[in-house]
C-alpha cells in the first residue's frame, strides 16, 4: 500500500510563494509519477501539475510560469514550488502517485490534502 503524506501548507498573502512536499512511503511498488492536484471549495478536484519517469511534465494553464514541480524518485518525495500565488489558488492540494499493478494497469493514490491559503 502507498502512503503519501503532504506538508507546507498555510496561508499566505497575494504575490507569495510557498513550496509543498509530499513523500510517498510503503513497499512492495514502484512509481512512475506523481502529481500535485488541488480542490476549491465548490469545484471539483483539478490536475494543478504532473511529472512522470522520463522527465515528461505538464502544468495545468493557470499555473504555467508560476508553480514548478520537482520529484526525487530515489527520496520518492514531489515538491511543487508556487510563485506569484493569487486568491484564485487558494484550495487543497493532494499529492498523488501513479503506481501500475499486477494486472497491467496503473492505480492512483492520494495523499489527505494540504490547504493552501492566498488572502490579504
Amino acid at each position: 500500500q502507498v502512503q503519501l503524506e503532504e506538508s507546507g501548507g498555510g496561508w499566505v498573502q497575494p504575490g507569495g510563494s510557498l513550496t509543498l512536499s509530499c513523500v510517498a512511503s510503503g513497499s512492495g511498488f514502484s512509481i512512475i509519477g506523481m502529481s500535485w492536484f488541488r480542490q476549491a471549495p465548490g469545484k471539483e478536484r483539478d490536475l494543478v501539475a504532473g511529472i512522470a519517469t522520463g522527465g515528461l511534465i505538464q502544468y495545468d494553464d493557470a499555473v504555467k510560469g508560476r508553480f514548478v514541480i520537482s520529484w526525487d524518485p530515489s527520496k520518492r518525495t514531489v515538491n511543487l514550488n508556487m510563485q506569484s500565488l493569487t486568491p484564485e489558488d487558494t484550495a487543497v492540494y493532494y499529492c498523488s502517485a501513479l503506481v501500475p499493478t499486477l494486472a497491467g494497469t496503473r492505480r492512483a493514490f492520494y495523499g489527505q490534502g494540504t490547504p493552501v491559503t492566498v488572502s490579504s
